[in-house]
């Protein structure tokens, strides 16, 4: 009985031997260019009823001795510097007769802004003097502009400063682009003279 065994062994080996060029070694498997896998490397998945029996890390120390998680470090509110910015751009809209002055409290919603501001204005050489006066303003509060867009049409000037932008519009425009309403999660507030 013994000498079959060995025989169908040596067969077997034979047969995968002409298809892989290697006989397979004990523990191990065939790789597909013909050289043996180690059993130490082969990937096998846990059991499942290993990944239920994790339990959950225990409390840091910093939050056993009283002091801020990062969760609760992260859900603090940030200062907000942007807002006194945006504030001076509408006092500005509103020197030069800008007419509904809205801020847009974009945080949160957009990557690019933290605030808009948003006036109208009643013509183009209207509008062209609002963003004269609003550059002028915060150039003396050394603010400075990122770029300025729409001078040449004067129906919609948008001048950025970074964390905040001002939207000079001919009342058309703001009718027609209805950035109010793209925006409508956003919170608002007029601002009046």
């Amino acid at each position: 009985m013994a000498i079959k065994k060995k025989a169908i062994a040596k067969k077997a080996t034979r047969k995968t031997t002409a298809k892989f060029g290697k006989a397979p070694a004990r523990g191990g498997r065939q790789s597909a260019r013909g050289g043996k896998i180690p059993a130490k490397r082969r990937r096998v998945p846990a059991p499942a009823s290993q990944a239920q029996k994790r339990t959950p890390r225990a409390p840091k120390r910093a939050a056993a001795a009283g002091l801020p998680s990062a969760a609760a470090e992260a859900a603090a509110p940030m200062p907000d510097v942007a807002r006194p910015t945006a504030l001076a751009i509408a006092q500005a809209g509103l020197d030069k007769k800008a007419e509904d002055v809205t801020v847009l409290d974009v945080r949160g919603l957009t990557s690019y802004a933290d605030y808009f501001v948003v006036m109208t204005a009643d013509s183009d050489r209207q509008a062209s003097a609002i963003a004269d006066h609003v550059e002028q303003t915060m150039k003396q509060q050394g603010v400075s502009k990122v770029g300025v867009e729409g001078y040449e049409t004067g129906r919609w000037i948008l001048v950025d400063y970074g964390d905040v932008v001002a939207h000079v519009m001919s009342r058309d425009s703001r009718g027609f682009y209805d950035i109010e309403g793209l925006w409508a999660d956003a919170p608002r507030f007029t601002v009046e003279a």
